[in-house]
C-alpha cells in the first residue's frame, strides 16, 4: 500500500521553512517513513490482524516471522540511514519517538477491550502512538535548518497536533465513514485490533 507518507512530508516541509539547502532531508524523511512502516508491520502481528485498510496484511500473506524481520529490517535500515546524517540531534530525537511509539503500543495492549478507557489515557496513547513521529518529523526539518531553539519547539508542537488531529479523525471514521469513500470500515478495524483499543 502506498500510504499518505505524511511524515516523510512534514520533514521536508520543515526543512524548507527553515531554510535548508541540501538532501539530507530526503534521507531522514525515508527513515522516517521506513519507521512507520516497520511500526505497522509489528502492529499488525501483535493485533493478529488480517486486514489494514481492506487490504491483506503482511503478516497474513507471508506469515509472523517474515512481518517481523522486516519491520526489524525496516528498524535498522532507517538507523543506519540517521547515523549517515552525522547530527547527535536527529539521532537523539527518532531515538526517542521510537521509544514513546513502543510505549504507545504498550498502552494500547493494556487499554485494548476496555470499554472504561477515559480521554486522558485514549489521548496518551494517542500522543505515544500517533502524534510522536508526527512531532519528530516537524523537529528534524527544523533541526536541519537550524532553526531556533524558539521555532524547533513551536514546530514540534504544531508536529504533536497535527499528528493528534489526524488520529482523532481517523478513529471518528471507524465508526462513521463511508466504506465507498475511505475503503475502511468497522469489521476491517475490528479485524485490525484498533477497536475498542484507542
Amino acid at each position: 500500500m502506498g500510504g499518505k507518507r505524511l511524515r516523510p512530508a512534514l520533514v521536508v516541509l520543515s526543512a524548507d521553512v527553515f531554510g535548508y539547502q541540501g538532501k539530507r532531508h530526503h534521507d531522514l524523511a525515508t527513515a522516517v517513513e521506513f519507521i512507520h512502516t516497520a511500526t505497522l508491520l509489528h502492529d499488525d502481528v501483535v493485533d493478529e490482524s488480517q486486514l489494514r485498510r481492506g487490504v491483506t496484511t503482511a503478516s497474513a500473506l507471508f506469515g509472523n516471522a517474515a512481518s517481523v524481520l522486516v519491520g526489524d529490517f525496516l528498524y535498522s535500515r532507517a538507523f543506519q540511514m540517521i547515523v549517515e546524517i552525522g547530527e547527535m540531534r536527529v539521532m537523539q530525537v527518532l531515538a526517542d519517538a521510537t521509544n514513546t511509539i513502543a510505549e504507545g503500543e504498550v498502552l494500547q495492549l493494556l487499554n485494548c477491550h476496555n470499554a472504561d478507557v477515559d480521554a486522558d489515557n485514549y489521548m496518551r496513547v494517542i500522543h505515544c502512538k500517533t502524534a510522536k513521529l508526527f512531532e519528530a518529523s516537524m523537529r528534524l526539518g527544523a533541526i536541519l535548518g537550524k532553526a531556533s531553539n524558539t521555532d524547533e519547539e513551536a514546530a514540534a508542537r504544531y508536529g504533536m497536533h497535527l499528528g493528534t488531529a489526524f488520529q482523532l479523525v481517523d478513529d471518528v471514521l471507524d465508526y462513521s465513514a463511508d466504506e465507498q469513500q475511505t475503503g475502511k470500515h468497522l469489521g476491517d478495524d475490528l479485524a485490525e485490533g484498533n477497536l475498542p483499543c484507542p
